[in-house]
């Protein structure tokens, strides 16, 4: 069974980011379905917090385009069409996998152990059905790749499509192999930077990054 990614939270600072990632997570993921219907205290009830942070959270995420407001009843999950999925998901090939093809050229090969811990933490997520953890160590690997690259619009563009992309069936992937076997995918871009191939890394970035239309969005395996 998947972990949810709204329960108790227990740090307390930054009580409002965390909410807010946590949030996101749900979303991205599916496990908070387009259309869905939440209140400000029934979510306070699950994060084990009182009511403003949660409140803050969403309207920060409602600036975002994550939620849009409904009078007296709370936020409602907003939807994002599979047009506009693929929109993203081609601008993402276009200028992510370029990147990665020059970044084969320069790759600090002595950084390469802190790549492969962060790449095997987004397996153990997947295999534990961990969607938070897996979203936000997916996150770090790329846009952390994309820095070392040099080119910091780059990276913030990316971030901010990151921002619009919603995987809706990757909720329902928890006890599938497609996910692990998404997450091991990272381990193998770091092969191919080790080996300095990167024609080979710039088709793996167009495929991996296809499954957000393609194995996230409950379509056929992208392969």
């Amino acid at each position: 069974m998947a972990e949810s990614a709204i329960r108790k939270v227990e740090e307390v600072a930054s009580l409002r980011d965390r909410i807010s990632e946590s949030l996101s997570a749900a979303i991205i993921s599916g496990e908070l379905a387009p259309g869905t219907l939440v209140s400000v205290p029934t979510l306070a009830s699950q994060f084990a917090v009182s009511a403003t942070p949660v409140r803050e959270a969403m309207l920060d995420l409602e600036q975002r385009g994550f939620v849009a407001s409904v009078r007296n009843k709370g936020f409602r999950v907003t939807e994002v069409s599979e047009q506009d999925l693929r929109e993203i998901v081609e601008l993402r090939q276009l200028i992510e996998a370029p990147a990665m093809r020059a970044l084969a050229e320069s790759f600090p090969t002595e950084s390469l152990p802190q790549w492969r811990l962060l790449a095997q933490q987004i397996v153990v997520h997947a295999e534990n059905a961990n969607l938070t953890g897996f979203i936000e160590g997916d996150r770090d690997f790329h846009l952390g790749l994309l820095d070392l690259h040099g080119n910091a619009r780059l990276v913030d563009m990316v971030r901010e499509l990151r921002l619009q992309t919603r995987m809706v069936n990757l909720a329902r992937m928890t006890m599938s192999e497609e996910l692990p076997e998404s997450a091991r995918e990272h381990h193998v871009m770091l092969d191919l930077l080790d080996r300095r191939d990167g024609a080979a890394l710039e088709a793996l970035t167009i495929k991996h990054l296809g499954h957000v239309i393609g194995w996230w969005a409950g379509n056929s395996p992208d392969r």
